[in-house]
This record gives structure tokens, sequence and C-alpha cells, in this order.
């Protein structure tokens, strides 16, 4: 072999070594943690005001997870095991085109007040998030926060910067369609 074809040869599996690990820290395939160089960011504070009772939300939140999940639902979450007051679930948020990212958590369930998460296997090695309910004016005050947190100094901070932005906007979609499912339930008791 030339010294060119060589040269050529690595560069392809380079390039394809970096969009094989690109793809398998983005679908949660590949979970680096490293130990080294952790940098922590804050998730949220998202918070969001429904006019319906705690206790309908609660459940709304609960529902795929401690109950049966509905179509959609078992679309994005499956309950690998089951415990008491805790769930080990895979969740999974499209990405682009069919490619689906999967986490797996651990969800517990303080009933009326909380739901925590805790990231098991994902695209980065640390992620804790509760929901809080609260009443507030009537209704229910339903507020996500949490923290992210990846290795490597400052690539794993670059890593996480995107990753939190994606994870955070999934929330915030999961939160609008809780809103919208405990108002339209509310309205029709």
């Amino acid at each position: 072999m030339t010294l060119t074809l060589l040269i050529l040869l690595a560069l392809v599996l380079v390039l394809a070594a970096a969009v094989l690990g690109y793809l398998g820290l983005v679908t949660g395939a590949l979970a680096l943690d490293l130990g080294a160089g952790r940098r922590t960011r804050p998730l949220g504070p998202q918070i969001v005001d429904i006019a319906a009772p705690r206790e309908l939300i609660y459940d709304i939140i609960a529902q795929p997870y401690l109950g049966r999940a509905t179509r959609a639902m078992k679309e994005k979450v499956q309950v690998l095991e089951r415990g008491e007051g805790m769930v080990l679930a895979a969740h999974y948020t499209p990405v682009r085109g069919r490619l689906r990212a999967q986490t797996v958590e651990t969800v517990r369930f303080s009933r009326p007040d909380t739901v925590d998460f805790r990231l098991v296997r994902g695209p980065v090695p640390h992620v804790v998030e509760r929901f809080t309910l609260t009443d507030h004016d009537g209704g229910t005050r339903l507020e996500y926060t949490g923290e992210m947190a990846g290795d490597g100094w400052a690539l794993g901070a670059w890593w996480t910067g995107a990753v939190a932005g994606r994870w955070e906007a999934a929330v915030a979609g999961t939160l609008t369609a809780v809103k919208t499912e405990a108002e339209h339930r509310s309205s029709r008791r």
C-alpha cells in the first residue's frame, strides 16, 4: 500500500469512529462516565401554572409509569421494572428522522407533591430532575428543576450544553402536554 492509501484509510477509520461515537452518545447506546473533569449545570426551572387540582396532575404524570400507558406514551416510555414507589423506565425521544435517543431512569413517586428522576444510562453520566406540585391561585403550579453533568472538562461542558438544550425542550413539551390534558380533564368534571 502506498502512503496516500494508508492516510486515506486512517482518515476513513477516524471519521467512521467519530460518527459511530456521536450516534452512540446521542442515542444513549454509548455511556461515558469518566469520572474526571465533571462539569455540572442546572436544568430549569420551568414553571407552569395549571387550572386543575394537584392530585389530577400528579395522576397524569404518574400514569405511564404506575398505570396503563396510552398508545402515544408507549412510544415514549417503557417501564422496565416496578418497585415500591419507584420504577425503572426507558424514555425515547426523537432526535432526527428515525433516530431516537434512549435514556434509562429511575422514577420515584411521593404523592401528591413530587416525582423525582435519576439517570441510569444516557448521553451524559449524570442527570437528576424533579417535578414539584404545589397549590397555587386555585389551581396547581408545576415546577421542573434539575441538574445535568458531563465529564471531560471543556469538551464535556460543551456536550452537556448541547444535550441540555434538547433535554429541556423535551421537558417543556411534556409540561405543555400535562397542562393541556389536566385542564381538559378538569373542565369535564
